[in-house]
């Protein structure tokens, strides 16, 4: 591993203009004793669904996990999880946004937060819960009344100039992964390259490269998750 498009409508170009980094910076926000709720936005097609499956294949035994997915006129993302069988059925829940995933997570947030809700409600022994964004493009930020950490994801096949496109996905996510460095010499794209763009963007913030579906692909990931669930936990200890 090195120590990171889209939606019909493509807004890159002015990515930078909805939203900086003040605006959707993440941080030590007041824990009321539920568990973290951690976000992950990107691209159509970046992995978004298949890093959420790996960590939960990866941290199930350790962490009761929970996951909402967002798709915009279907429940595609949770019925591939479900049919993975990476969590029991119960424990995975769609929204249908019906709208622009962007719009879902970070502007009118109440159907995804009524089914986090709900959803930590009746299971009860929640420790870390995922919320999947539908795809979108670099400006998919989340709500900070929504979820507690971002991981923002691109990948290699999406081309490497992305990171230095910017937009507050990339400068702004607690976590940006750069997805799928396999296929980077397929298409003609420089990991290292990437990931010195992203970090110049990211003041400081992690960067980690990786292909989630690859074994041991998510080691750096779930290592980072664990130890925001655990200073999270410990806030209220």
């Amino acid at each position: 591993m090195h120590g990171i498009p889209g939606h019909s409508h493509d807004h890159d170009d002015d990515a930078g203009d909805e939203a900086g980094p003040d605006d959707v910076a993440y941080g030590s926000a007041a824990n009321d004793g539920r568990p973290i709720r951690i976000g992950i936005g990107g691209p159509v097609g970046c992995g978004k669904t298949s890093l959420v499956a790996s960590l939960c294949r990866e941290l199930a035994d350790e962490l009761s996990i929970a996951v909402v997915t967002n798709d915009i006129f279907t429940t595609e993302d949770a019925e591939e999880l479900r049919r993975q069988g990476v969590l029991p059925e119960e424990r995975i829940v769609a929204v249908e946004t019906g709208c622009c995933p962007h719009t879902a997570i970070r502007d009118d947030i109440s159907a995804n937060l009524d089914a986090v809700e709900a959803l930590e409600d009746r299971l009860g022994d929640v420790q870390l819960t995922l919320v999947e964004s539908g795809g979108d493009n670099l400006t998919a930020i989340f709500s900070k009344g929504l979820v507690d950490r971002q991981v923002f994801v691109i990948d290699t096949a999406g081309g490497d100039d992305v990171p230095r496109k910017g937009g507050p996905g990339i400068a702004s996510a607690d976590l940006l992964l750069i997805n799928k460095i396999d296929l980077a010499p397929h298409v003609g794209s420089d990991v290292d390259r990437m990931v010195a763009d992203a970090s110049e963007r990211r003041s400081g913030r992690p960067v980690i490269a990786a292909a989630v579906t690859k074994p041991s692909g998510v080691d750096e990931i779930a290592a980072w998750i664990r130890g925001e669930q655990r200073d999270w936990a410990s806030a209220t200890a």
